[in-house]
């Protein structure tokens, strides 16, 4: 089958690799589509898997066209979309219901072979079910926005919050449309690129600019986020957020990143500071959510690409073009 294959940090290309073989309780996908992020790009750089080469692709959805011998769940002929994550189970933060902090952390296109590929092979217990009103190619949304409601989750929001989203590729217009829908009062969209700036108003934000500063909002905001995951981005959002107000940190920051806190202020004004890892316990609401029509594909998705052209589709996500690329098979 043909493959994307990241050989070694900056080297990406598509070639042939071997055809999946399912174990007892897993099955074989042939990938409708494969989206890219901003884990991609971290892998790429010779972070997040722990060995190279690799498969990536952690955002996909398909047709089961092979099950092992103990699959009964699911059937050759079914569409499914897939959640990556693979956890232990056995590990002190698994057995506390916090599998996404799991010792042993593992994922689907980041430490073993990826949708971004003819076929993936997937545990059976991984792969959630489409109705049939659901475009395969329009599923692999679902695990983008299964972390964004794993965002919420962290946020607990508060009914007539007034939140404000650092970034407004794909993971910010996802938390816009979350929050939209968590009973904020407003949602303010920031962000350099006026092309992605012009979808946060088409999605519906109560303001947009390309800076904080450019907003009347003196005593901060009850809610921040970063969906960047850049430096100044982050170091400018933690001092928007108002007195009793919550950072989270959602956008994946490079390693050497930093940022400078002020502790009296968060113990003074009782500001939080929290973060959002990846998936947990959120992939199957997001597929229902994602049923209801709470995203539009036509609006997230910007760019179909075939598979072969994998690595011009991950040079125009770094170049910020765009907004969900995906590759297909």
């Amino acid at each position: 089958m043909r493959a994307a294959i990241v050989e070694a940090p900056g080297k990406v290309s598509v070639t042939t690799v071997a055809d999946p073989t399912p174990g007892p309780r897993e099955v074989v996908v042939s990938v409708a589509s494969c989206g890219l992020c901003g884990t991609d790009l971290h892998i790429l750089q010779g972070e997040f898997a722990p060995t190279l080469p690799i498969v990536p692709g952690h955002e996909f959805a398909g047709e089961i066209v092979g099950i092992g011998r103990d699959v009964t769940e699911l059937a050759v002929g079914d569409r499914v979309a897939v959640d990556p994550s693979l956890h232990c189970h056995e590990c002190r933060y698994c057995r506390i219901g916090r599998g996404n902090l799991c010792e042993r952390w593992a994922a689907i296109g980041v430490t073993v072979a990826g949708g971004a590929a003819e076929f993936a092979v997937a545990p059976v217990a991984n792969c959630v079910k489409l109705p049939e009103h659901i475009d395969v190619k329009d599923a692999a949304l679902i695990e983008p926005l299964s972390c964004a409601v794993r965002g919420y989750d962290v946020l607990s929001s508060t009914l007539g919050a007034e939140v404000l989203i650092y970034g407004s590729g794909t993971m910010g217009l996802m938390m816009l449309e979350l929050a939209k829908r968590t009973g904020a009062a407003s949602v303010d969209v920031l962000d350099v690129n006026p092309d992605r700036l012009g979808t946060a108003g088409l999605l519906g934000c109560s303001r947009s600019a390309a800076g904080a500063e450019e907003l009347e909002q003196p005593g901060g905001w009850d809610v921040v986020i970063d969906a960047t995951g850049n430096a100044a981005a982050i170091q400018d959002g933690l001092g928007r957020v108002a007195k009793g107000g919550t950072f989270l940190q959602f956008g994946v920051a490079d390693y050497a990143t930093t940022a400078v806190i002020e502790p009296y202020r968060i113990y003074n004004q009782e500001i939080t500071i929290t973060g959002s890892m990846a998936v947990l316990h959120s992939y199957e609401r997001a597929a229902a959510l994602f049923a209801t029509g709470v995203l539009d594909p036509s609006v997230f998705i910007s760019d179909r690409l075939p598979l072969e052209q994998y690595p011009q589709a991950i040079d125009r996500f770094k170049a910020g073009i765009g907004r969900k690329i995906v590759v297909q098979p």
